[in-house]
Order: structure tokens, then sequence, then C-alpha cells
């Protein structure tokens, strides 16, 4: 559990926007909190975007929404790669980490431009940058599912049903996060460029390996996990 704390932090939380304590019983299931990863001084770390499956949209729309997005911030943007999460109801999860705790108004304006860019018909709150949210993994409390991080070749085959029946194995939550990178401030600025409307579109360069849209085998998994001296303990995953 420490080793996954340690990881969260590295990501995505501002010193003391989540007590260790109530961290920690989040993450176990005990009691799960929903909480805006922004601090008093309204900055925040974490850019976090839900793709939820829409009112009459094909079974695995969402999924496919999320992984031209990833790309597109990947390729077009030049950003690192972000994690990936179930939610344990209805939604995946895209989750961004910031370098240097970043002005709340600054992640909505990159919010709104990268909306507008890429998935003009989901809706965004103006709030979306502060919002509450529940950090993976963890007990959805309404659907009684577990949220968590999830190998992108694995995506798909949640559409239906984005959650475990059980708790996620530590191991593979840790893995799943500690190969991931911050977003540097010059970074950051720069995809704040580019999506810029006034600005002609950003060529695309050739996708770098490990992008979402290259499905995983279960051997693919198990080798990722062997790498890091992991033996894979998850394969109720799959169905």
């Amino acid at each position: 559990m420490q080793k996954l704390i340690k990881e969260l932090t590295r990501l995505y939380l501002v010193d003391g926007v989540f007590p260790l304590e109530m961290l920690t019983q989040h993450l176990q299931g005990h009691a799960t909190v929903a909480r805006s990863l922004a601090n008093a001084d309204g900055l925040t770390r974490a850019i976090v975007i839900a793709f939820p499956k829409l009112p009459d949209s094909g079974e695995a729309q969402h999924w496919q929404r999320l992984c031209e997005v990833a790309n597109a911030m990947q390729t077009s943007l030049g950003l690192p790669a972000p994690a990936v999460s179930i939610s344990g109801a209805n939604a995946y999860g895209l989750w961004l980490s910031l370098e240097a705790p970043t002005p709340v108004a600054q992640v909505q304006a990159f919010l709104a431009l990268l909306r507008a860019a890429h998935f003009p018909e989901m809706e965004l709150g103006d709030d979306a940058a502060s919002a509450a949210v529940e950090l993976p993994p963890c007990l959805h409390q309404a659907s009684g599912k577990w949220a968590a991080f999830i190998h992108p070749g694995l995506g798909a085959s949640f559409a239906d049903e984005p959650g475990l029946e059980m708790a996620p194995p530590l191991a593979g939550q840790i893995a799943f996060l500690e190969g991931l990178s911050s977003i540097s401030a010059a970074q950051f600025a720069h995809a704040l460029q580019l999506l810029q409307p006034a600005r002609s579109a950003p060529s695309v360069t050739t996708a770098p390996d490990g992008l979402l849209l290259k499905d995983a085998t279960l051997e693919d998994i198990i080798q990722f996990l062997h790498a890091k001296n992991i033996e894979p303990t998850f394969r109720h995953l799959l169905k």
C-alpha cells in the first residue's frame, strides 16, 4: 500500500490535498471519498478526463473516443502517455500528471481547448479542472464494483462494464503507474499553444510505441509485469 500511495503522490497529488489516513481508507475500499485534487490555493497536479458511455452511442464508442484523444495528446501535442482507468460504474478515464502544481484556470483552459478539438460531443463542466473525483483504485459505492487503473490493451474488454468484481492487486496497480512521466511546465505551455484555434493544425508525427490503439494480448501484459518482477494475479480482469 505504501508504494502505491507513493506512486499516486508522485503523479497526481499536491501536498496536503488528500490526508494519508483518508487516502489509505479510500484505497482499501473502507470509505470511498470523492475529492478535488486541487488545493486551497487553486493549484493541481492532476488532469482527469472522464469518458462515460453516451446515450445512443455504440457499445465501445466511449473507449474509441478515449483512444483517439490519448493518441492525439501524445502525437500532436507531444505529451507523455496518460494512465487509463475504469470507474467501477459506466466510464473510462484518462489521468495526466503535471510535474509542477498548476493553476486550475490553466488546466480548465487546456481541457476546454482539448474538448473543442477532439471530443465536442461530450459535456465539460466549468469546474472540470477542480471537480471532485474518485482516485483509483477504490470501491464504487453505488455499483459495488472496483475502479482501477488498467493496462490499455485491456480497455475494449470493459466497454460494457467498466468495473472489477474484486479489488485489483496492488502490484499490478503500481506497475501501471511507475512507468508514467509527468508533463513538464514547458510541455504543458507548448500543448496549450498548439491547441489555440487561431493556429494552423499541428502536423501529426509517427505514433510512438505503446499507444492505446495497439491492443495487447494477455501474453503481452504478462511479459510487461514479468519484466518488473511481478507475478500476475489478475486474470480475473479478463472476461
